[in-house]
């Protein structure tokens, strides 16, 4: 082998990894890599902590001839005094194949990390720089803050767990955060999250100041199908995931906007009216069962356009004295009519009077018995005659959307159900319905719960419905919130007879829960159910919107309406003040609980190397957490893992959003007192905030695959 020359005629520049192997089940590796040429040189980066994609980009000037092998091995640091080393993976380069030393050049190279010896599974990517020109000063200080970069693969997130850190909650404008304030989304360049990282220098050539770090090398505004649409940015959640931001209308969505904008948009409204009917449709399991389910023309909203077909068969029920199918023909001398506002009342010519009530709900009522054939519950139709009088004591009344309840006298206390219906109701109904039933009438009985006297308008701009509805609903108290609900849309006339409600608070849920104001976010389990986002603090005013919101779920709540969210399990639980648990982990991070509960039933001795802490990026810092005192210093082992499981979970689910939720709960518990909400159970709850939703079979097959 020839001999090194007596001056450094190569400069190696390691760039940066990807995809590390992720040896440790709770907690990321702190990378360092270590150069070495003819085991005489040996150069060192700094240490990157907790990441599987760290970036160095640190360079080192060594001798070397065409005949001499550079090697690099990246560590992880914490577990650099173990047998092992925390060894992580080698790439091993003969120089002269690279690049030629008596030319010069200048190489860029990517090559896989390899096994050592004792043949430890390793994973990932080692990314070089090689190169003759030494004239350049180096700066290894830019990095000395130990900041890892994102990945560098276009693969989204890493399959052995690694979740790379969020972007989009740090990259939000204030303006786009506070609704008080909203401002001409679609005046202002949107900033992309990596804006304030630029591509490192050195990297090549292409590397122009648009790519972005996650490697894709397209902005935020393109992807690989093309540039987006005007006013559209792509951007990754803090598990990887794609989304897009409408900078427009402000909304967010998982599909990719198409290049023709007016055929996304409508495609926005036709699946938003979708939601709409399911969210007009659904009930709580008693009203599904009880005797006195709405009739259409209550679920109905008055502020849907009716289209033409729907007009004609209007006309021809109030020329004909017809009806919808399957609700049978009105009496002789009736006729049904509707008001200006959509509302259907019914005209009886035989004593010339009007009522809001259907003649044919009063003839028949509906009971449960068994058919013949086995025990499977059929609904039948009796008359209202062969049930007798009520028993005494008891009264039956409308309420103002025309639905029939009863009144016990004796005991102060109201339901849905007849009480002349035989005893065999209660048999054939599952026992959780009798038990959510008996519940929710005993919840709504309560006079905390009643109505008071009077009218609580609210006034509200469909285009500005967050921002209007903060201003309203914070402004009354709470006893004026109890009063009767008003809500008017700005511009549009019509009577509150539930409809316009119910869409206020559709309408309203969408703007809430949009992860565009970073107060919520999807849960890691899917792209449906809903968390809070522990980096709300962004927002500044972000405490004040958490208890409009617990105010806004209490109106919903009091006012027996429902909201178009639904949460993650645990959170249902918190609003309890139930403690959360290990299985709560599998609807926040099923990955994460998959390791827990590993943790749980395997021996863990010399497998992980973890303490009582946590690390939490707050705004692109690091800050390590205790999970108790002086946790960072407690070892985790077989013997106090189960504590450890227990302060983890917690800790991800409750205790890094505890400031938020507590805002939360301050607004709901103001309309909602927490000794009457906790008669019911986590499930019972979610039922009581969202409903049950009508579920359209055809449409399930067709979006179903198998």
């Amino acid at each position: 082998m020839s001999e090194l020359p007596t001056q450094a005629n190569l400069r190696v520049t390691i760039i940066a990894a990807d995809g590390l192997y992720k040896r440790d089940v709770f907690r990321f590796p702190d990378p360092f890599a270590v150069a070495t040429i003819g085991g005489e040189q040996t150069r060192t980066t700094g240490v990157i902590k907790k990441t599987l994609n760290p970036y160095w980009n640190e360079s080192f000037d060594m001798r070397a001839t065409d005949e001499s092998i550079l090697a690099v091995q990246i560590f992880d640091q914490k577990k650099f005094k173990k047998k092992d080393q925390g060894f992580l993976g080698v790439v091993n380069v003969r120089v002269g194949s690279v690049i030629d030393l008596d030319v010069g050049g200048d190489e860029m190279l990517t090559r896989d990390l390899r096994k050592s010896n004792d043949n430890l599974v390793v994973n990932g990517k080692l990314i070089l720089n090689l190169s003759t020109n030494l004239r350049a000063p180096i700066n290894n200080t830019s990095n000395a803050n130990g900041a890892a970069r994102p990945p560098a693969s276009s693969s989204g997130p890493s399959t052995n767990g690694a979740h790379t850190p969020t972007t989009a909650s740090g990259a939000q404008s204030q303006a786009s955060l506070n609704p008080e304030r909203p401002v001409s989304m679609s005046s202002r360049t949107p900033t992309s999250a990596s804006g304030t990282n630029g591509a490192p220098p050195g990297v090549n050539a292409t590397n122009g100041a648009n790519r972005r770090p996650d490697g894709t090398g397209f902005s935020a505004f393109e992807d690989a199908q093309g540039r987006l649409p005007g006013g559209w940015e792509r951007r990754e959640d803090n598990l990887g995931r794609t989304y897009y931001v409408d900078h427009n209308s402000r909304q967010t969505t998982w599909i990719r906007p198409t290049a023709d904008a007016g055929q996304q948009r409508q495609n926005m409204e036709n699946q938003t009216n979708v939601e709409r009917q399911r969210h007009q449709a659904r009930v709580l399991p008693e009203d599904r069962t009880g005797a006195n389910s709405p009739t259409l023309s209550d679920r109905a909203s008055p502020s849907a356009t009716p289209n033409p077909v729907a007009q004609a068969n209007a006309a021809q029920m109030v020329a004909t004295g017809a009806t919808t199918a399957g609700t049978g023909e009105l009496p002789a001398g009736w006729e049904q009519r509707h008001t200006p506002e959509g509302r259907a009342y019914f005209v009886d010519h035989n004593t010339r009077t009007t009522t809001w009530v259907d003649p044919r709900r009063q003839q028949y009522i509906r009971m449960y018995g068994q058919n013949t054939g086995g025990n499977n519950t059929t609904i039948q139709q009796q008359p209202v005659s062969q049930l007798g009088p009520l028993p005494s004591g008891w009264e039956m009344r409308l309420t103002n959307t025309a639905r029939v309840y009863f009144v016990d006298h004796n005991t102060k206390t109201t339901t849905w159900d007849d009480p002349r219906l035989p005893s065999s109701l209660d048999q054939n109904v599952p026992q959780y319905k009798r038990d959510f039933r008996r519940k929710l009438i005993y919840f709504r009985s309560q006079p905390a719960l009643r109505i008071l006297s009077g009218q609580c308008h609210v006034k509200v701009r469909r285009t500005h419905i967050f921002e209007d509805s903060y201003a309203e609903i914070m402004r009354q108290s709470p006893n004026d919130l109890k009063k009767r609900l008003m809500i008017k849309f700005d511009g549009e006339d019509g009577l509150d007879y539930g409809g316009l409600s119910r869409e206020f608070f559709f309408l309203l849920s969408h703007e809430m829960f949009n992860p565009f104001y970073c107060l919520f976010e999807y849960s890691a389990h899917d792209n449906y159910t809903l968390q809070i986002n522990p980096h709300s603090g962004i927002n500044p005013e972000h405490l004040g919107y958490f208890k409009f919101i617990g105010r806004v779920v209490g109106l919903a709540i009091f006012h027996r309406r429902f909201l178009d969210a639904f949460f993650i399990g645990a959170f249902y639980k918190m609003v309890l003040r139930k403690k959360v648990a290990l299985q709560d982990m599998e609807g926040v991070d099923a990955e994460f609980h998959r390791t827990l509960t590993w943790t749980m039933e395997n021996d863990i001795t010399d497998v992980i190397y973890s303490t009582f802490s946590v690390e939490d990026e707050r705004f692109g810092e690091k800050v390590t957490v205790d999970l108790k005192p002086e946790g960072r210093d407690i070892e985790v082992t077989n013997e106090n893992k189960k504590e450890y499981v227990e302060l983890i979970t917690e800790w991800r689910i409750q205790k890094r959003v505890e400031e938020q939720f507590n805002a939360f709960v301050a607004g709901f518990h103001e309309l909602i007192p927490a000794d009457l909400v906790n008669v019911f159970d986590e499930r019972e709850l979610e039922l009581l905030i969202g409903g049950i939703a009508d579920i359209d079979v055809d449409d399930w097959k067709k979006h179903t695959d198998y």
